[in-house]
């Protein structure tokens, strides 16, 4: 079972089910890919049901984020070119976001995911061009976007085309792929031993999603919450493409791949953070770089 492959292809192709997961997703970024399987890959009983409420309460906060005013609204009624983008959202349009603020002078992996990395180079530019400092992307900050000079016109009502944005999703070298991945590897191992805790996310208790975001913030990748919105907002790869950092998903579970058929990941049964053997049958291999 070859699982450390030394090279990624670059700007592979995802795969049919990934639109499918994207249209699963929630206006705030919350997504819920079927019904979570309890119980059958695995054992620790209601220990690994913990992403069933983590992805109500974000449900609860993206409703709530939605019903609120927006601070910037688009100033055209063109629906692709001035959609108001903010923390939690994922697809196509995130992605084009992020490579504009790459060209800004960001240095995002495009993952197309709206997490807190991409609100903080959100807000870069905002505080550059003298705007409201929301991480929202509205028409202003597109202006502030197109313009490239850090300042907006007031009066401006000009917005960033989505269609005139290189995605940058096959612009990740191998050398940067590789180098990612051995810092979330290394990251990740200094989590082993951690305690299981439900919904954590340090040192002191994480669970498996928790850990995911533990380790990937040290590469600078945002990734969601839970392992559901971690499996369905990611990039789908088959086994043989996994590389070390990728991730590798269960029903309601999730595992960083370390290379040589190892995993790390935050057990429920074992209620620690370890470094084992890929077990059972894993549902898919997805990765964020």
């Amino acid at each position: 079972m070859a699982l450390n492959n030394s090279h990624r292809a670059l700007g592979r192709a995802r795969t049919p089910l990934l639109p499918a997961r994207r249209a699963a997703a929630g206006a705030g970024g919350a997504a819920v890919l079927g019904s979570v399987l309890l119980g059958t890959a695995f054992t620790g009983g209601a220990a690994h049901a913990n992403d069933l409420a983590l992805m109500e309460d974000s449900s609860s906060q993206s409703t709530s984020a939605e019903q609120a005013p927006a601070a910037e609204t688009a100033s055209s009624s063109d629906e692709t070119s001035t959609e108001t983008l903010r923390r939690g959202d994922s697809g196509a349009s995130v992605e084009q976001l992020q490579s504009a603020l790459n060209d800004r002078g960001a240095d995002l992996p495009v993952t197309g995911f709206f997490g807190s990395m991409t609100e903080d180079a959100v807000q870069d530019v905002q505080s550059s061009a003298g705007i409201a400092v929301d991480g929202v992307v509205g028409a202003d900050t597109r202006a502030a976007l197109e313009g490239g000079s850090g300042s907006v016109d007031s009066g401006s009502e000009a917005t960033i085309s989505t269609t005139s944005v290189s995605t940058g999703g096959a612009s990740v070298s191998t050398a940067s792929t590789s180098s990612s991945g051995s810092a979330i590897v290394d990251k990740a191992r200094t989590a082993v031993g951690t305690p299981y805790s439900w919904g954590g996310s340090s040192l002191s208790g994480m669970d498996c999603s928790g850990l995911v975001n533990f380790a990937y913030e040290a590469a600078g990748i945002d990734v969601p919450r839970t392992s559901s919105q971690i499996e369905a907002q990611g990039r789908s790869i088959s086994q043989s493409e996994a590389q070390p950092g990728d991730l590798v998903t269960w029903p309601g579970h999730v595992a960083i791949y370390a290379g040589d058929g190892m995993i790390i990941d935050a057990s429920g049964s074992k209620q620690q953070v370890v470094e084992r053997p890929i077990w059972g049958n894993p549902t898919g291999f997805v990765t964020y770089r």
